[in-house]
C-alpha cells in the first residue's frame, strides 16, 4: 500500500439472506482429538491432535475382497443379510462401523443405522444414517461430523456424499481448521465439494463466520485443503485513510507445476482504477518474474510527499514494470537480465509495494553474462538504472554502462608469488542536457582500466609478510556534445601502487574464570605509497570517496570506482587481540587498535586537482588533506556469553582531542525466540565524504536505537523499536507490533511512525513524519486477508525470526 494507508482489514462485512445451517458439532472425544499430556511439542500450536485409530479389521488379500465381524447375522426377507452389534465391514482402506447393517441381496451396497463411524484414508466421519457401496468408492451419511487428520480440517453436514471419483460433496455445511470446541472461524455453504486427490475446495453460497458472526459472503469460492497451489480469489485488501478508500483483490492462477500468475485490480478512490499483476516461471536452469501495474489517469494526482506540489500528477499515467530473468548456459556460464521502469519518481511513495514502506530508491536495467573459471573471471553487461526522486535533477541521472567487459585473473605460486590481472573497458553514456550539468559532468565516453598486480604472501604460524606492487593505468576518450571546452578528449593516467604489510601472531595459554583459554596478541604494521597524479580534467563516471574505517588502514585506495586514485604515503600500525576458548577453538573476544600515521598530505579530492581545499570555505576537507594522523580506531567484538553480545567502535582524534565516530552494540539471543537490541551512534558532521553533497548528513548525528521481540509462547510474539535522534530532538522511527499463530488462525497488527528525510541527508527542513497501522488476518487452511509484515519486522529488529503461518 501506498503511504497514506492507515490499515488494512477484514473486506466485506456483508453476508447473504440465504443461512446454510449444519448440525452442531460433536465432542472432540468423538472426532479422533487426543489432548496433548505431557510429551507435548514445545512448539505446539494446538492443545492437541487428530489420531487415527487402528483399523478394526486386517485388509482383505486383494482391494475388492470385503471382510466383515458382528455379533450376530441373519436373513431378511428379501434376501439381504442383517449384521447386528458391533458391526464392521472392510474393503481395501474404507472401513464402516455401525450397530446395525443391512446388505442387500446383490452384495454390492450396505445400508447402516447409526450413530455409524466411516474410516478411510486419514479421514473419519460420523453420523446418524448412511449407505455403501461395496463395489465402488460411493458412501453417503446423513447428519454427518467429519475431519480429516493430516490437514487438521473438520466440519458438519446435514449430508456427505464420497462420490465414485473419490470427491466428497457437502450439504447445508461447514468447514474450519480451528480444534474441537474452538469456533472462532468456519465457512458455512449450501454446497461443498472437497477434491482431496487435487488438494482444493469449492463451496456455492459461502460465508464466513468469525465467532459465528457472517463478514462475508461468496456465490462462489475455492480454496485449498493443502499446501498445494491452487487458482482462485485471494483474500482482498482494504485501506482506509482520512480522504480515501483503497481496495485491492487479487486472482491468483495456478497455470502449471513451474508458472502462476496473479492479477490484482485495485481501486484507490482519489486516484482510480490501477490494475496490477505479477508472473513467475521456473525452469530447470532458469527462472524469472514480470510485475508491473497500470493506472491510466491519476484523477486527483496527489503526492504523499508534502514538499511536492498539490495535484503534481493529476491526468497523468502511473505505472511500474519490473522483469528479472536469471539462469545458467552451464554451471561456469551465467547470465542475469533485469529492467525496471516507472512513470515517475513517486510512484512507489505513494502507491508503495509493501507493509514496512521499504524504499525503492531506484529501479535497475541489467544485460549480463558472466563467466566464473579456475583461473579467469569473464564479464560482459550492460547496466543502467533509474533513479526514482521527483523532481530529479539532470545532474542527478545515473550513467549507463553500454558496455561494460571485464576480464579478471589470478596465478599463485607454490613459494608463495603471485600474479594478478584486472582490466575493464567500459562506455558511459546518459541522458542529459550537457548544459544544466557541471562542465566535467556533461563528458560521456569509454574508459579503459587495466590494474596488473604482483606480490608474495609469505603465511607462517608466527605471521605474514606481503609486499604487493600494482600499476593502474587508465584511458579515456571523451565527448563533451555541443559543449564548449579545453579539455583534452583522450586521457590518460599511469599510477604505481605499493605496499607492504606484515604482522606477527603470539599466542600464550591462560586461565580465566576457571576456564582454559588461549590469547592471541597479533602487532600489524602497513606501508602504501602511491604518487598524485593531476585528474582535474578527468571525469566522475562511478567514483566515491571512501569513509574511513578500520578496513581502509591497511589498503592504499581512498576512492571507489576507477576515476579516482587518491595519493597516498602513509605508515599504518596497530594490535589485535583475541581470546579463543581452548576446548572447541570458538573466538569470544576480539580487540584491535591501530592508527595510520601520514608522511604527505592527500591533495587528489574528487575535484581531482593538485590543490589543497580551501581552509576558510571547507574546513573538514581541508584537514582531513592536511592532518598528520588518522583517528585511533578501536573495534571490539565480545561473546559475553552464548546468548550476550557486545560490539563497540570508537574513532577518536588524539590532535582536536575530540570523537569522529563511535558506535556501541548489545545484543541478546535467546533459544527460544527472545531478541533484544541496544544501539548508540555518534558520527561528527562530514566525518562521511562519500555520496552527493545533498545525501552527506549535514548535522553532528546521535541516535539511540533500541529494538526486541519477545516470544510469549509458541503462538505470541510481541515487537517493538524506538529509533530517537537526539541532535534534533526527535523520534527517527517507532514501531510496536503483536503477532498470534494459533492453531486455525494467525494474526498480525503492527503500529509504526517514522520520519521520511525526502532523500536529502544535509537537511531536515523538508523531512516529514509519515505513520500506518496495519493488519493481517490468516484463516489457516482457507487463505489470509491484509499485509504480511515478516521480511519488515526481520529487516527491523536484527536477529528476529517471525513464525511462519502454516
Amino acid at each position: 500500500m501506498g503511504k497514506r494507508l492507515l490499515w488494512t482489514a477484514l473486506a466485506g462485512l456483508a453476508a447473504h439472506h440465504a443461512q446454510a445451517a449444519p448440525p452442531p458439532s460433536l465432542p472432540a472425544e468423538r472426532l479422533d482429538w487426543q489432548p496433548w499430556g505431557a510429551d507435548a511439542p514445545p512448539d505446539a500450536l494446538c492443545r492437541g491432535r487428530y489420531v487415527m485409530p487402528p483399523y478394526a479389521l486386517a485388509p482383505g488379500e486383494t482391494p475388492e475382497q470385503i471382510l466383515s465381524s458382528s455379533e450376530r447375522a441373519e436373513y431378511g426377507e428379501q434376501g439381504e443379510t442383517i449384521l447386528r452389534g458391533e458391526v464392521v465391514l472392510r474393503r481395501d482402506t474404507s472401513q464402516l462401523q455401525a450397530p446395525l447393517v443391512r446388505v442387500n441381496a446383490a452384495r454390492d451396497t450396505a445400508f447402516a443405522e447409526g450413530p455409524l463411524t466411516l474410516r478411510d484414508r486419514g479421514l473419519l466421519v460420523r453420523g446418524d444414517s448412511g449407505q455403501l457401496a461395496l463395489d465402488s468408492d460411493a458412501a453417503q451419511v446423513d447428519t454427518a461430523h467429519y475431519v480429516v487428520h493430516q490437514q487438521r480440517v473438520r466440519g458438519d453436514a446435514q449430508r456427505l456424499a464420497r462420490l465414485e471419483d473419490g470427491r466428497y460433496r457437502l450439504r447445508e455445511a461447514s468447514y474450519t481448521t480451528c480444534e474441537p470446541g474452538n469456533d472462532l472461524w468456519r465457512l458455512v455453504s449450501s454446497d461443498v465439494v472437497l477434491d482431496r486427490e487435487e488438494g482444493f475446495g469449492t463451496a456455492t453460497h459461502a460465508r464466513l463466520e468469525v465467532g459465528h458472526v457472517p463478514v462475508f459472503y461468496w456465490p462462489w469460492v475455492r480454496f485449498p485443503i493443502d499446501d498445494r497451489r491452487q487458482s482462485g480469489f485471494l483474500w482482498p485488501t482494504i485501506g482506509i485513510s482520512g480522504d480515501s478508500f483503497d481496495y485491492a483483490q487479487p486472482y491468483y492462477l495456478n497455470l502449471a507445476p513451474n508458472y502462476d500468475a496473479t492479477i490484482t485490480p485495485r481501486w484507490i478512490s482519489n486516484h482510480g482504477l490501477l490494475m496490477g499483476g505479477e508472473f513467475r516461471y521456473l525452469l530447470p536452469t532458469d527462472e524469472g518474474r514480470i510485475e508491473g501495474a497500470y493506472l491510466a489517469s491519476d484523477k486527483a494526482g496527489e503526492s504523499d510527499n508534502p514538499n511536492d506540489p498539490d495535484d503534481a500528477f493529476e491526468g497523468e499515467e502511473r505505472w511500474y514494470f519490473d522483469y528479472l530473468h536469471r539462469g545458467r548456459f552451464s554451471p561456469r556460464l551465467r547470465y542475469n537480465l533485469r529492467y525496471g521502469a516507472a512513470s515517475d519518481g513517486r510512484y512507489f511513495d505513494d502507491f508503495g509495494r509493501d507493509f514496512g514502506e521499504t524504499e525503492t530508491e531506484y529501479l535497475s536495467r541489467l544485460a549480463q553474462l558472466s563467466y566464473s573459471g579456475t583461473t579467469w573471471y569473464l564479464e560482459a553487461k550492460t547496466q543502467g538504472y533509474q533513479r526514482l526522486e521527483y523532481p530529479l535533477v539532470e545532474r542527478d541521472k545515473p550513467f549507463y554502462r553500454l558496455p561494460s567487459l571485464t576480464a579478471n585473473a589470478s596465478w599463485a605460486q607454490d613459494n608463495g608469488l603471485y600474479q594478478q590481472w584486472r582490466s575493464n573497458a567500459t562506455y558511459f553514456w546518459r541522458d542529459v542536457d550537457e548544459t544544466e550539468v557541471p562542465l566535467r559532468e556533461s563528458a560521456t565516453g569509454s574508459r579503459v582500466h587495466l590494474a596488473p598486480a604482483v606480490g608474495w604472501r609469505g603465511d607462517e604460524s608466527w605471521g605474514f609478510l606481503e609486499p604487493r606492487f600494482a600499476l593502474l593505468y587508465t584511458a579515456y576518450d571523451l565527448d563533451y556534445g555541443e559543449r564548449e571546452t579545453g579539455f583534452d578528449t583522450g586521457l590518460t593516467r599511469t599510477v604505481p601502487v605499493s605496499s607492504l604489510d606484515g604482522g606477527l601472531i603470539f599466542e600464550r595459554d591462560v586461565t580465566l574464570f576457571d576456564e582454559a583459554w588461549r590469547q592471541t596478541l597479533e602487532p600489524r604494521l602497513y606501508y602504501a605509497y602511491v604518487p598524485e597524479r593531476d585528474q582535474s580534467e578527468f571525469p566522475d563516471f562511478d567514483t566515491d570517496e571512501r569513509a574511513f574505517s578500520w578496513s581502509q588502514l591497511w589498503t592504499p585506495y581512498r576512492f571507489s570506482g576507477a576515476d579516482r586514485v587518491g595519493d597516498v604515503n602513509k605508515l599504518s600500525y596497530g594490535v589485535a587481540t583475541r581470546f579463543i576458548e581452548d576446548d572447541n577453538g570458538r573466538e569470544r573476544l576480539s580487540l584491535g587498535v591501530g592508527q595510520s600515521a601520514y608522511l604527505e598530505d592527500r591533495v587528489i579530492g574528487m575535484e581531482g586537482d593538485l590543490d589543497l581545499p580551501d581552509r576558510e570555505s571547507n574546513y573538514q576537507a581541508w584537514y582531513d588533506a592536511t592532518r598528520d594522523r588518522s583517528p585511533v580506531v578501536t573495534q571490539l567484538d565480545w561473546q559475553v556469553t552464548n546468548r550476550w553480545s557486545t560490539r563497540y567502535e570508537w574513532f577518536y582524534d588524539t590532535h582536536r582531542e575530540l570523537t569522529e565516530r563511535t558506535a556501541t552494540y548489545l545484543r541478546y539471543r535467546h533459544p527460544e525466540g527472545h531478541v533484544l537490541n541496544l544501539g548508540y551512534r555518534w558520527q561528527l558532521q562530514g566525518f562521511d565524504p562519500s555520496g552527493d553533497a545533498e545525501d552527506r548528513l549535514g548535522y553532528n548525528r546521535e541516535d539511540f536505537d533500541v529494538s526486541f521481540a519477545y516470544r510469549a509462547s509458541a503462538s505470541l510474539d510481541l515487537i517493538g523499536r524506538y529509533t530517537y535522534d537526539n541532535t534534533n530532538d526527535r523520534a527517527l522511527e517507532q514501531l510496536a507490533g503483536v503477532q498470534w499463530n494459533d492453531c486455525c488462525y494467525g494474526v498480525q497488527v503492527a503500529w509504526r511512525e517514522w520520519v521520511e528525510d525526502n532523500d536529502t541527508a544535509n537537511t531536515i527542513d523538508d523531512d516529514y513524519t509519515d505513520r500506518g497501522i496495519f493488519l493481517r488476518f490468516v484463516f489457516k487452511g482457507l487463505g489470509g486477508v491484509g499485509q504480511g509484515t515478516e521480511s519488515f519486522f526481520e529487516e527491523s529488529i536484527p536477529g528476529y525470526r517471525p513464525t511462519q503461518f502454516q
